[in-house]
């Protein structure tokens, strides 16, 4: 509601505020709210609406003045919170006014604003429609017209208008507004629309990367339909690289779940970054994470020892997926660029387990080499799978790209 008490303002600016000034009004009306106009624009609004009381008190007005009280009147009561009086006079213009197309618009979405701020939502959507229906369109109507939507609780029809604003705005090249990208998924969430619930979370986080939006879409993507639990460590990855990954039992899992993977380096530094940021190293599991990190460093130096051979090893081999393991063992150890060529002598050899993987952990490498970060995210545009790989490529880009 904080948005639609400004709703009624704009529209009694300058012109009206001076139009105690105007001809043909008596000196016992044009004087009161010629001190009403100046009371306002001090901020005084309801000593304003006294003298606006002290002109309409005058007797034997003219419609000419009645109008004139009404408008100044309206601006008044609106600013100083007095939506009924506001209504009142609004009406009163809307009737008696003789307004011109585009000013009858005006003063409808006035009337509804002024009828929301009642809590009669009945009205407000009646002088809403009003407005709209007389060819009138403004951001604030429409503003209006969706916070009346979304208290009617029909989550179908909010579905439907929030879904084809944002298609209206990505179709024009626009960045879709925050708030009906959060309306669609509200209501995609109240009709148990998963996949779509999903779908614009994503939109939300490539248009605005919020950590509320990567900890909400990252707790879901794992439960999504199809997605491959191979891909825990990934999920991961994206939760330490967004900023969500923030509790102990989660870098610990983490790193458990890369020494696993056979990247002991990873895990390593993922336990570093654990201690530094005070999630590991203290309190009583103090020593439990030092074994961990205790077992990370001699991985990892076994594995530098043994790296070179086994890639040798690994390039004799028909099918790729040994050589996949090693360049990637390479990037996460820093040698990003050693391991980017042999990801791509694996992908090139062929007869992979899960290409989209190879390729997802081609552009991930790519994205964190100078000279290829480019080529990353078209690597990463080009994965294409149902079981994760996709999804994981994609969130990598809004990171990276």
């Amino acid at each position: 509601m904080k948005t639609l008490r400004t709703l009624g303002l704009a529209l009694f600016a300058a012109g009206w505020l001076t139009c105690a000034s105007a001809q043909g009004l008596r000196p016992e009306i044009g004087k009161p709210l010629q001190q009403a106009s100046e009371l306002l624009r001090a901020g005084k609004a309801k000593e304003a609406l006294a003298k606006v009381r002290e002109a309409e008190a005058v007797s034997g007005r003219t419609p000419a003045e009645q109008l004139t009280i009404d408008r100044m009147k309206a601006a008044a009561a609106q600013r100083a919170g007095d939506h009924a009086t506001a209504i009142q006079a609004l009406e009163a213009v809307y009737t008696g006014g003789k307004l011109s197309g585009n000013e009858a618009g005006q003063y409808a979405e006035q009337i509804a604003s002024a009828y929301a701020q009642t809590r009669n939502l009945a009205k407000s959507n009646e002088w809403a429609n009003r407005a709209a229906q007389g060819g009138y369109s403004s951001a604030s109507l429409k503003q209006l017209q969706a916070y009346l939507l979304s208290q009617s609780g029909d989550y179908g029809a909010i579905l439907k208008e929030a879904a084809a604003t944002v298609a209206a705005a990505e179709q024009a090249g626009k960045r879709p507004e925050e708030g009906d990208l959060l309306r669609m998924a509200d209501a995609q969430q109240r009709t148990e629309q998963t996949a779509g619930y999903l779908t614009t979370l994503e939109k939300l986080l490539s248009y605005y990367p919020k950590k509320d939006y990567w900890t909400a879409y990252l707790a879901r993507l794992p439960r999504k339909g199809g997605f491959g639990d191979r891909f825990a460590l990934d999920v991961m990855r994206l939760k330490l690289a967004s900023g969500t990954l923030t509790k102990t039992d989660d870098f610990m899992e983490m790193a458990q779940l890369a020494l696993q993977a056979g990247l002991p380096a990873e895990g390593l530094n993922i336990v570093d970054r654990g201690i530094k940021a005070g999630m590991l190293g203290g309190g009583p599991e103090a020593a439990r994470h030092q074994r961990l990190r205790d077992l990370a460093v001699k991985m990892d130096t076994e594995l530098k020892a043994s790296i070179a051979g086994q890639a040798s090893e690994a390039a004799n081999q028909k099918e790729g997926d040994a050589l996949l393991q090693v360049g990637y063992a390479y990037v996460t150890m820093g040698e990003v660029d050693r391991g980017i060529k042999l990801i791509e002598q694996a992908i090139a050899k062929g007869g992979l387990k899960h290409p989209a993987d190879a390729k997802l952990r081609l552009g991930m490498a790519q994205l964190q080499s100078p000279a290829s970060k480019t080529r990353g995210v078209q690597t990463l545009r080009g994965v294409q799978s149902k079981d994760g790989a996709a999804d994981i490529a994609r969130l990598w880009i809004v990171l990276g790209g």
